[in-house]
């Protein structure tokens, strides 16, 4: 850990954070440059507080403000901050609308929303009506008029906001994003990816029972059990689909020269989230008698403007290992990431699959190569330390970040077109162009550089 803080200081001081940001590709922007930035916390909940330790790292960042309605976390943040020495925040913790009153602070500059779905679109616009730097945590919204309160609103006031997707900087992802880029699988014609994660001790917790032991949800649960659950209640609908299609997106160029034009989608029955209460609590357990309305495995087709077609999955219910699905397929070859598999025409043996892990090496990121040693306790494998890194260094210069407005909204979009095409058999369902034509001639950003 004091090898990654000597680190953070030495390239804060640098500026070598500005070659995690894209080059300037659209949005307003100034070319003044803040030496530190004054950021607030809009919620400090596991993620957030995560977020903030990372932060206590930099000695270009000051956190001004915290705001979370949960004491407890308040205090945790607090002593975070008063075991690294930094100067003590002001706490907004009066109500669910106190974050308006950080927000009016001359003393912010950027804030970082960590709290759930439901109120980081109200949130996100509200941080850039009120001249702040956005950052907003998975996903970015939850309906149609949300995706477009995003970009309207960054396009009005001119200020910026970054989703903070973490697995667009995954290594293995990075790497073959590099491999994209350099042709090594030719035009690319298909991908996959989702979100295959068993979530059922994250939706049913209550702070007490071993883990996977939960069954409880709503106001007798703690952590992400008080609300993520709802929405599996509620929603049957791919509800997490940036893990997935973030990276995509980026190889795909969607946005960028390509975009996302239809999708359809299916759901099968949902059973997994039943049948953990009946194990777990029995079958005469109140929550036994709740009606989950999300399918345990839906299934989304997406077309593109370029002819690719992208199945993004969403496993959360059931019993099951880890996996985002990834797989890249072009005219020369893919990769797919379960197995570790890669197949490259003529330089595979024919019909063979090859172990990635070599193209992986060969083909690492830059970025990954010069500071991976430092970045991997940052969490998440690493991952993490590159996207805070790359939201405060494009706060501090105040220019687009690598993954905006358009990209937060395009990707967020495929939960409530999911629900509606779920709704209707798997009805075809538009999507919309939230550049409003500009993606015919917005550039790729330039992940990749020598220079690096």
């Amino acid at each position: 850990m004091s090898t990654r803080r000597k680190f953070i200081k030495r390239t804060s001081v640098l500026g070598t954070g500005i070659a995690l940001a894209p080059h300037l590709t659209h949005g307003y922007f100034n070319t003044s440059s803040l030496d530190k930035l004054n950021i607030g916390m809009i919620g400090v909940g596991l993620r957030g507080t995560h977020h903030l330790e990372n932060l206590l790292l930099r000695k270009d960042v000051n956190i001004t403000a915290i705001c979370d309605i949960d004491p407890v976390r308040i205090d945790v943040s607090l002593k975070a901050i008063e075991n690294a020495k930094a100067i003590k925040p002001k706490v907004f913790n009066k109500g669910e609308y106190d974050y308006r009153n950080l927000l009016a602070l001359k003393e912010v500059d950027a804030v970082i929303i960590s709290t759930p779905w439901l109120w980081h679109t109200r949130m996100t616009k509200d941080a850039m009506m009120a001249g702040k730097y956005a950052g907003v945590e998975v996903s970015a919204a939850n309906t149609l008029e949300e995706c477009w309160d995003l970009v309207n609103t960054h396009e009005q006031t001119g200020i910026h906001m970054m989703i903070l997707e973490n697995v667009n900087y995954r290594r293995d992802v990075m790497a073959i994003l590099n491999m994209v880029r350099k042709n090594i699988f030719g035009e690319l014609v298909h991908y996959r990816c989702g979100y295959q994660h068993d979530l059922r001790e994250v939706k049913f917790n209550n702070g007490k029972q071993p883990y996977g032991g939960g069954v409880e949800f709503g106001e007798k649960a703690t952590s992400e059990a008080k609300w993520r659950t709802l929405h599996s209640v509620k929603r049957n609908a791919d509800v997490y689909p940036t893990h997935g299609i973030g990276p995509i997106a980026a190889m795909a160029d969607i946005n960028r020269g390509n975009r996302f034009v239809s999708l359809t989608s299916n759901a099968t029955k949902g059973i997994g989230l039943h049948n953990h209460i009946v194990k777990h609590g029995g079958k005469d357990h109140p929550n036994a008698k709740v009606k989950f309305k999300q399918g345990d495995v839906i299934t989304s087709t997406i077309e593109t403007a370029e002819g690719e077609t992208i199945i993004v999955t969403h496993d959360c219910n059931l019993p099951r290992p880890y996996s985002l699905g990834f797989r890249v397929q072009g005219a020369n070859g893919l990769w797919e990431v379960d197995g570790n598999r890669i197949y490259i025409e003529g330089e595979s043996e024919p019909h063979t699959w090859d172990e990635a892990t070599k193209w992986l090496e060969e083909h690492d990121h830059p970025l990954w190569k010069k500071y991976g040693d430092y970045a991997e306790s940052a969490g998440h494998g690493g991952m993490d330390f590159f996207v805070l890194n790359a939201f405060v260094e494009s706060a501090k210069q105040n220019i687009a970040p690598p993954m905006d407005a358009y990209d937060a909204a395009a990707w967020s979009a495929i939960t409530p077109l999911s629900e509606v095409s779920i709704e209707n058999n798997g009805e075809p369902q538009d999507f919309p162009d939230f550049t409003r034509g500009e993606w015919l001639k917005r550039q790729p950003y330039e992940w990749i550089k020598d220079s690096y």
